[in-house]
């Protein structure tokens, strides 16, 4: 059995890295809870071979070797998840959302940042953390293999070596090379189709947020429309309906989402690197509790999609309580 110091050494030398292993399991498995769970596991595997880490790479390296490989075991048993978008064509009818009743979809989910940065990191660094977590970039790499997934976020996300990739994945840098080629070439054959934002700056960005939120919170559908894009999206897993365009998207929340005046209170946060709402909605004692969270991807002036998650937990995960602070 190892000894106190050993055990308080192993932490003091790893727990740094637990932020960023988080990022890069939930890139490659495209589920929060299941990145918890690989980190988990990671720490687990590392403590117990802790006593027979040689220092041949670094502790980092040796931390990232554990994880990949953790997670490509595990999408070895799993299958690829996807949005809505990603699975059958946009509903026509704004009047009707089915469910996914029979639980047989994998939904991808979202990210809080403030599980991965926080306010002390560098700003370029987390600008480029956020950048890699966009909601399109991670649906997008549902499409690679496991090991294709691993290579590409190890070079282009990480920047390890090509011969760095190689030993943590057992293999030979010419076939990570080939793998990486591979990669980047699927991700330029989705990107016709994706729909990745536009890069709006931090204050547009936020501006249009807050829009969003007043509009809900003033149940303004027309405030809605008038910062909508033109060919808007809405999806909401796990409802597999999704609306495309800003007619039938603004039909769909003036009908359908955004109730009467004091249905909604919302508060500016950020998931995937986007600007995001975590909402709260007032039930039938009139009590607001935790909804879910909303995720946009924007232009500069207006929102291309709205994706809807909604899951109470998250808005507890965004860091906030169960009840909205009072105003």
């Amino acid at each position: 059995m190892q000894s106190e110091p050993s055990q308080t050494d192993f932490t003091g030398r790893t727990e740094q890295y637990r932020r960023e292993l988080l990022a890069h399991c939930y890139r490659m498995l495209g589920s929060l809870d299941d990145a918890e769970d690989l980190v988990q596991e990671t720490y687990l595997r590392a403590w117990r071979s802790y006593d027979g880490f040689e220092e041949r790479s670094s502790m980092r390296t040796w931390l990232y070797r554990i994880a990949t490989n953790a997670c490509l075991t595990a999408l070895r048993r799993r299958g690829r998840r996807v949005l809505p978008s990603g699975l059958d064509a946009a509903s026509e009818n704004p009047y009707a959302v089915s469910t996914d009743t029979d639980g047989d979809v994998e939904w991808l989910g979202p990210l809080p940042d403030s599980l991965i940065t926080s306010e002390s990191d560098d700003p370029a660094a987390v600008a480029a953390t956020r950048d890699s977590l966009r909601l399109a970039l991670i649906a997008a790499l549902q499409h690679l293999s496991g090991r294709q997934r691993a290579v590409l976020l190890l070079r282009d996300v990480l920047n390890f070596s090509a011969p760095e990739v190689a030993d943590l994945l057992d293999t030979s840098t010419a076939a990570v090379k080939s793998t990486l080629q591979r990669a980047r070439a699927h991700l330029d054959e989705l990107a016709t189709t994706a729909r990745g934002p536009a890069r709006p700056t931090t204050t547009e960005a936020h501006a249009l947020l807050a829009e969003y939120i007043a509009a809900f919170e003033n149940s303004d559908a027309a405030a809605l429309e008038r910062i909508l894009h033109r060919d808007a999206v809405i999806e909401m897993p796990p409802s597999r309906t999704w609306f495309s365009g800003k007619r039938i998207c603004a039909v769909f929340l003036a009908e359908q989402a955004v109730g009467e005046p004091g249905d909604w209170l919302m508060l500016p946060t950020s998931v995937n690197g986007q600007p995001a709402a975590a909402a709260y909605h007032r039930d039938a004692n009139g009590v607001h509790i935790p909804y879910g969270v909303a995720v946009l991807s924007t232009t500069p002036d207006a929102i291309t999609c709205i994706s809807v998650f909604g899951d109470p937990e998250l808005v507890r995960r965004c860091g906030f309580g169960d009840a909205p602070p009072p105003r």
